[in-house]
C-alpha cells in the first residue's frame, strides 16, 4: 500500500509517518521546502505550493490513500490575514488535490481528513456525538465547517471521505501539553478561568493508531478523534501537576487576563466540548490510553 499524506512533518504527521512506516506501508509526503525533501525506498517527498497552486503530481502515482493533515497551527493570534491563513491553509490545499486527481488516472479510494472538535458549541453539560448537526457559532467552528466541506468534493469522485474529529493532542514533542506543563514545572501552574470547561483529549499514539485504523477499514464518513474520558481544565491540570511532582497553589487564571495576553485566540482555553468516540468504539478501535493519567505519565 502506498499513502500520501499532507502536513506529514508536523506534530501528528511525524508520529503517523513513522506508524505507516512500521507497518510496512510507502509514504509520499508533500512538502513547501525542498530542503525537507527525503527519496528513501518506502519514504520519498514532494514539492508542491499551495499558495501559488503548484504541485508534484508524481507524489499521487500508485497512491491507494491521503491523509490530509496540512493546515496552519491555530495557536497563533488570531490576526484578520492569519485567520485567513487558517482556513485557507486547510481548504486549498484540499482543493489542489482534489483538481489534480480530477483532470488524472489515480487509484486513490479514500481521503481521511483531520477535523476539529471545535464545530460542536461549547457547552458544560452537552456530550456531542458525531450526529450533533447545530454547530458552534465562532471562527474555529467556521473553520472546521470549511475545511470539512472541502474534503467532502472527494465524494464526487467515488472516493471514501473519512473526518477525524480531534481532540486536544496530548505528546511529550509539542502542542497543548507541552505549553501546560511549562508554568506548572516552574512552580506557577493553574487552572484557567472556572477550570470547569470540559476538554476532549487523545494520546498522539492513539491517534496515529486511529488514522492507521480509518485507512485499514477504508473508513467513510465523520468520528471523533478523543479518548473515552474527557476531563475539566482543573482535573487536567492537577494530573499534569501530580505526574511532574509540582504544587499548585496559584489561583486560577482570569479569562481577561489571558484576552489582553493572547487576543481572540484565548476562546481556544475556555472553550468546553464533551464529546464521545462511541461511533469508532462499535467500528472495533480501541484506545490504549483510555485515562489522562495513563496518558501523562507514558509522555511525561
Amino acid at each position: 500500500m502506498k499513502i500520501l499524506i499532507t502536513g506529514a512533518t508536523g506534530l501528528v504527521g511525524t508520529e503517523l509517518t513513522t506508524l505507516l512506516l512500521q507497518k510496512g506501508i510507502h509514504v509520499h509526503y508533500l512538502t513547501t521546502s525542498a530542503k525537507k525533501i527525503v527519496t528513501e525506498p518506502n519514504y520519498t517527498g514532494f514539492l508542491w505550493n499551495p499558495q501559488k497552486g503548484t504541485i508534484d503530481e508524481s507524489a499521487l502515482i500508485g497512491v491507494d490513500a491521503i491523509i490530509h493533515l496540512a493546515g496552519a497551527n491555530i495557536a497563533n493570534r488570531w490576526t484578520a490575514d492569519y485567520k485567513e491563513e487558517i482556513i485557507e491553509s486547510r481548504t486549498f490545499t484540499a482543493n489542489m488535490l482534489f483538481k489534480v486527481l480530477k483532470k488524472n488516472p489515480h487509484q486513490v479510494k479514500q481521503v481521511v481528513s483531520a477535523s476539529g472538535t471545535a464545530i460542536y458549541p461549547s457547552s458544560l453539560t452537552e456530550v456531542y456525538s458525531e450526529s450533533f448537526e447545530k454547530s458552534e457559532e465562532g471562527f474555529l467552528s467556521n473553520v472546521v465547517i470549511k475545511w470539512e466541506e472541502s474534503v467532502d468534493k472527494f465524494h464526487q469522485l467515488g472516493i471514501n471521505v473519512c473526518k477525524l474529529r480531534t481532540g486536544i493532542v496530548l505528546s511529550g514533542k509539542g502542542g497543548a501539553l507541552v505549553e501546560m506543563a511549562k508554568p506548572i514545572r516552574l512552580g506557577v501552574g493553574s487552572a484557567l478561568g472556572s477550570g470547569k470547561q470540559i476538554q476532549s483529549w487523545i494520546h498522539v499514539h492513539d491517534l496515529a493508531n486511529l488514522y492507521y485504523f480509518a485507512i485499514e477499514h477504508n473508513l467513510d464518513g465523520v468520528y471523533n478523534a478523543v479518548a473515552p474520558n474527557p476531563v475539566s481544565n482543573k482535573v487536567l491540570t492537577v494530573a499534569i501537576a501530580k505526574q511532574l511532582e509540582k504544587p499548585l497553589f496559584m489561583p486560577n487564571v482570569p479569562q481577561f487576563v489571558l484576552k489582553l495576553l493572547l487576543g481572540e485566540m484565548h476562546l481556544i482555553l475556555f472553550s468546553s466540548q464533551n464529546v464521545n468516540n462511541k461511533k469508532i468504539i462499535t467500528e472495533g478501535f480501541q484506545c490504549q490510553y483510555k485515562t489522562v493519567e495513563k496518558a501523562l505519565a507514558e509522555i511525561l
